[in-house]
Parts: C-alpha cells; structure tokens; sequence
C-alpha cells in the first residue's frame, strides 16, 4: 500500500496552535495578508525557533522553511521592534500572577555568564581572566522566579559592578520602580556599584560565601539565576558567541526565555482560565516591515 504524501512533520522546536495565537499580536508588524508578505509568518517564527534550539548556521538551515535570508530579515525586523522583549514581560507578569505573585517584583537577582567567541565574533570580544576565556558576558537580571527582567552584551574583560547602572535603570523603567532589592555576587562589590544602584532606588545585597568555596555551593537566592542561565543553556545557539551584532545575540536571550515562558503559561491558561488577564498584546514600538 503506498503512503499518501502528507504535510511535512513538524520539528519539535516548532509552535503550538495555542502558542501561536497567543504571540502573533506581537510578532504581526504588517497585516498577515498584506501583499508584500511573501512568507508565511509561521512559518518563519518556527524557522527562527529551530535555528536558536539546534544553533545550526543560517544557511544550513532545512528547505521545508522559508529561506534563510527571509527568515534573517524578518528577525532584524523583530528585533528592531522589541517584540521578544514586550513578549517576554507581559509572560513574566502572567507567570507571576498565576503564581499568586504580584505583576511586578519587588526583588531581582543580578548575575552574568561568559560565552566563548567564535571567528563571527572575536571583533567585540574581550578576556575574562576568572574564566580565562576570551568571549562577551551576558549580563542579566532576573525576578525571584528567576524569569528575565533585562538583558545586555558586554565584552568579557567588563567588570560586573560596571554594569550595574544599566542593569537598574533598564529593570525599574520595565517594573515602573517597583524593584527595592538586588541579590548579587561578590562581584558587584564596591562604592561605584552601591551608588549606581541607590541612584535607582535599589539596594544591593552582597551574597557572600561562608567558608572556602571547594567544588559547587548552593547559595540563598543566588541559585536561581544561575538555574536561569541553565534554562537558557538549552538552546544551543546560545552555547558560544556566534553573532556579529551583541544586538542579536541579546535578543536571542530573549527569544529563548520567551520560548520556556510560553511553554510554561499555555498549559496553566488551560487548566486556571485565566486567558483573561489583561495583557498588552505585541510590542509599544512598530517597525517598519513584515
């Protein structure tokens, strides 16, 4: 008996029905029929999703997506807008909630992870000597939960306490000042980073080691960005620094986190009904383009 030919498999980096219609507000810069749209949008978001999961190169990517460049110039375009961002902060205040939290923290944990360079991006890199690894930091801060709150590339050979600044004032236009108290490393030490974080009404915890550190040690609070930094280690492309742009490789940070958000949030919609909660649905700034 012949097989009847079927629509192509779907791969598992792809979007769910219920996904799908909670990102495309976001996602829809121009109207899904508008004549200059020559991809279907979908179509193109998985593309996107596959090749952040898998961390292939652009021109590997499958001839069952659209083509790469399409695919490329549209999250140029995502990028420019801030979708991934709008997406990731409304998820964040669902999860909360759902959570019996309050939409907006009080609280948030400061932390950075150093990626390798790669010949792509040895232009902007610089040598973090405690790692001993040329590369960029990703700078993060993160609510108790551990969800991302905001996001910047730095070069490696850039102190922590250095980023500080704009890790707050980036953290309380997002949370309209609600955040009073930042859990750190001993990292972020220091009169500069203190008064960069007081300036935002933000008062820096020190979480210091209670003995030698020897081999892993669990620390109150710091745990959870660290397990963030892991979430986000699932998506290969994030493994090194392969981007020209720290521009992309931010804003995949943010599509990786939105990613585990909205695989997190569907499933409690269902069961909780509470689709209901009031969201901004796509992001306040509009690009031009698909």
């Amino acid at each position: 008996m012949k097989k009847s030919r079927n629509l192509p498999k779907p791969y598992p980096s792809d979007v769910s029905d219920e996904e799908w219609s909670f990102v495309v507000p976001y996602l829809t810069l121009i109207r899904l029929d508008s004549e200059q749209r020559e991809h279907d949008l979908r179509a193109v978001f998985n593309a996107l999703r596959w090749l952040v999961r898998s961390g292939a190169h652009w021109r590997m990517m499958p001839h069952d997506f659209p083509p790469w460049a399409a695919v490329y110039q549209q999250m140029q375009r995502w990028l420019r807008a801030g979708c991934f961002e709008a997406m990731v902060h409304d998820l964040r205040m669902l999860l909360r909630e759902v959570a019996g939290r309050a939409g907006q923290p009080s609280a948030m944990i400061l932390d950075s992870r150093t990626l390798q360079s790669t010949p792509e991006s040895g232009a902007r890199a610089g040598y973090d000597g405690a790692k001993r690894r040329k590369g960029a930091k990703v700078h993060a801060a993160v609510d108790t939960l551990g969800h991302l709150l905001a996001l910047h590339v730095a070069p490696a050979d850039e102190q922590d306490r250095a980023q500080v600044k704009q890790l707050a004032k980036a953290v309380q236009e997002l949370t309209d000042q609600s955040v009073t108290l930042a859990y750190v490393d001993q990292g972020y030490t220091g009169e500069n980073a203190r008064e960069a974080a007081q300036a935002q009404g933000i008062e820096l915890h020190v979480v210091k080691h209670t003995e030698a550190k020897r081999g892993f040690i669990l620390l109150p609070r710091r745990w959870v960005v660290e397990r963030s930094f892991a979430w986000a280690a699932r998506f290969r492309r994030l493994a090194r620094d392969y981007e020209r742009l720290a521009q992309t490789l931010a804003g995949f940070h943010y599509l990786a986190f939105a990613c585990l958000m909205l695989h997190r949030i569907i499933p409690l919609i269902a069961s909780s009904r509470c689709g209901t909660v009031a969201v901004r649905r796509g992001p306040a700034t509009r690009a031009s383009g698909g």
